[in-house]
């Protein structure tokens, strides 16, 4: 049986997922050969570490989801209390708790388990009324974005967003519902703005509207992030060329290996090697919705969209930051980035996907 399922995994998501991992191993390399080292072997151990989680979830039917769901929600709820109270505060934000060995960010798994929890509420509600449907299924959502804002991590908290109406439109609940809630929440943005956000925050968000206001202080990584990819041309400086901004430290050497790995990315292989890259994610989300609309019923569906728009709403941001789209907010660039806490929940989350895919016949 063992045999069968390995032998039904998909294919081009596997060999996709390969790719990127090979691609964030190399990035990182890049990033910080010239500073440090210990990156690279760390985020090998975590990718060792996160690969048996991996094919475990791939080979077992998601429907264990069922039981293990609500308990891994208030194990992430509990994460995210104790957090606020022990948590090691890094940048302005207390978002990560010491476990001696290593740092982990309780948000990451909070999103996951979310994930499940919503997905299994919404294909066992599917009778009830829609607005009864939205009200418990944002209760869901409104508990580990409130501690997560709360932090104040304000990425962590936005990406709950896309994946949460991703959900509710794969559920049926009618347009005119989404619509009213979308107008609702463009009405309290600005309120949200000038009194729900930090000032860093706020500074944030206006050197994004116009990166020129403040060149030497909250614009200077986004204004060195243009100017990196910018100087990548087409083909890009080459692997280890001399004297690139990052090289120089014009880059954040902080983050750079996480938040910023594409800058590394467009310097050294300019618009054809992000191109590839970009080309690589577009094809595992539209492999991610196709697996969501083979699914072998609702739940399935519903797993499958959540994870989609989960690394959707990833790689738009992070790409998007360092090249002036969207505001800068944090979130790594999925198996690209650094980062021990999100390697383990996006192997799993493609864990899951495998597993929506493998099950879609093998109903047992």
């Amino acid at each position: 049986m063992l045999l069968k399922k390995l032998a039904a995994l998909n294919k081009p998501l596997l060999l996709i997922t390969t790719i990127l991992l090979i691609a964030g191993l190399y990035c990182i390399y890049s990033a910080t050969w010239m500073r440090e080292t210990h990156f690279l072997r760390s985020q090998c151990f975590w990718l060792l570490f996160s690969l048996p989680i991996f094919f475990i979830t791939s080979f077992t039917h998601y429907r264990w989801i069922k039981l293990g769901a609500t308990p891994l929600y208030l194990l992430a709820l509990a994460a995210l209390l104790l957090v606020l109270v022990l948590g090691v505060k890094v940048y302005g934000a207390r978002s990560w708790l010491n476990l001696g060995f290593c740092h982990f960010q309780p948000s990451e798994l909070a999103i996951i388990a979310g994930i499940m929890l919503l997905s299994l509420f919404l294909s066992t509600s599917e009778k009830r009324h829609p607005l009864l449907r939205i009200l418990l299924s944002t209760t869901i959502v409104a508990l580990p974005c409130l501690l997560i804002l709360v932090q104040p991590n304000l990425g962590g908290a936005i990406v709950w967003l896309p994946v949460f109406f991703a959900m509710l439109y794969a559920a049926n609940i009618p347009a005119r519902y989404l619509l009213t809630m979308l107008l609702l929440g463009a009405a309290f943005t600005p309120l949200m703005i000038n009194f729900g956000m930090k000032p860093y925050q706020r500074d944030r968000i206006t050197v994004f509207l116009d990166p020129s206001l403040d060149p030497q202080g909250a614009g200077w990584n986004i204004n060195q992030s243009l100017n990196a990819i910018g100087s990548g041309g087409f083909w890009g400086k080459g692997f280890k060329a001399p004297n690139t901004l990052n090289e120089l430290g014009y880059l954040p050497s902080t983050i750079v290996h996480n938040d910023f790995i594409f800058s590394v990315l467009g310097e050294e292989h300019g618009f054809f090697g992000s191109s590839l890259l970009l080309l690589l994610f577009v094809l595992l989300i539209f492999l991610g919705l196709f697996i969501a609309m083979k699914a072998a019923d609702t739940l399935g569906r519903l797993l499958a969209v959540g994870i989609v728009f989960l690394f959707f709403t990833h790689t738009f941001m992070n790409i998007g930051m360092t090249i002036g789209v969207t505001p800068i907010t944090g979130l790594p660039l999925p198996l690209v980035s650094y980062g021990g806490s999100f390697m383990i929940v996006a192997m799993l989350s493609l864990g899951l996907l495998q597993s929506v895919w493998i099950h879609r016949k093998l109903l047992y």
